[in-house]
């Protein structure tokens, strides 16, 4: 679990680093640099040493990585980064019925500890909305559902394949992800917006090494630690994270007491679920 609130932290600074300083910039374009710049990280340890693994990893990669940064990305047009944090809370759900969805088997009282999170997580920020609501939010839910299917998807499999070599394969995850962000750029990129000042640079720099290459890699690995209900949480526990250093760091306005209240819950939730890991006679990782 240790490497999944270290990714946590980190990705808490991706949201406001890319709601303060990449916004304006084509969301097809900082799709396709974030995940060139993590291709070229892992590119010396990949190996083709199991093809149909390889193949599968870069299926999972083109959804988890470069369809959900499209939605991602363009969602900050119509929300605020306060809000795309918070429209996240659904992705706990994706996560745990995509998982059974694939291991054949639904445990219901995980719905209990999650959708406690998703409570926790929705009373941090409950009040207005703007115009693009709607459309924003379908977006955020279109990057909700990648992101759970393709953890899902890649704690099955390498729960049936074992945990060996993940350095070794990783590299396809990016790599399937490359090649539908290029035809996205290609056929909706907008040449006009793709001029970067050298803080969008180092920004987009840190987002391709620290939050996907490191990031992914290590939330992927950590997800393969630990059951759906776990990893499900975890995705909740991002939310208040992202909303305390856009408030710290970047001067944000925030409800102290919703803060409070809400990340309590999801703290909550954690012992709940421990609970029902001992009623499904589960070890906790």
């Amino acid at each position: 679990m240790n490497k999944l609130i270290f990714v946590t932290i980190m990705w808490a600074f991706s949201f406001s680093l890319i709601g303060v300083c990449l916004k304006g910039v084509d969301s097809t374009f900082l799709a396709l640099l974030r995940v060139s710049v993590a291709l070229i990280c892992f590119l010396p340890f990949m190996r083709f040493n199991n093809p149909k693994l390889a193949f599968t990893t870069a299926f999972i990669g083109s959804f988890q990585i470069c369809v959900m940064y499209l939605f991602y990305y363009a969602s900050f047009s119509y929300l605020s980064i306060v809000e795309v944090a918070l429209f996240t809370i659904f992705t706990p759900f994706y996560v745990t019925i995509f998982y059974d969805l694939f291991s054949f088997k639904f445990r219901k009282l995980y719905l209990l500890s999650v959708g406690l999170a998703v409570f926790g997580a929705f009373i941090i920020k409950f009040g207005n909305i703007n115009e693009g609501f709607l459309k924003g939010f379908l977006l955020i839910q279109g990057a909700n559902i990648c992101f759970g299917f393709g953890q899902s998807a890649y704690k099955f499999i390498l729960e049936k394949k074992g945990l060996k070599d993940q350095m070794h394969n990783f590299g396809f995850f990016f790599l399937g992800a490359i090649i539908p962000c290029f035809v996205a750029f290609l056929i909706f990129g907008d040449s006009s917006k793709t001029t970067l000042n050298l803080t969008q640079i180092l920004v987009i720099l840190w987002l391709g090494v620290g939050a996907s290459a490191v990031g992914y890699f290590l939330w992927n690995k950590g997800a393969c630690e630990v059951d759906s209900g776990v990893l499900a949480i975890m995705n909740n526990a991002l939310i208040p994270t992202a909303i305390l250093v856009n408030l710290i760091f970047f001067g944000a306005k925030a409800d102290i007491l919703k803060l409070i209240i809400g990340g309590g819950i999801i703290y909550l939730s954690l012992l709940v679920h421990k609970k029902i890991m001992k009623y499904y006679g589960l070890k906790n990782s």
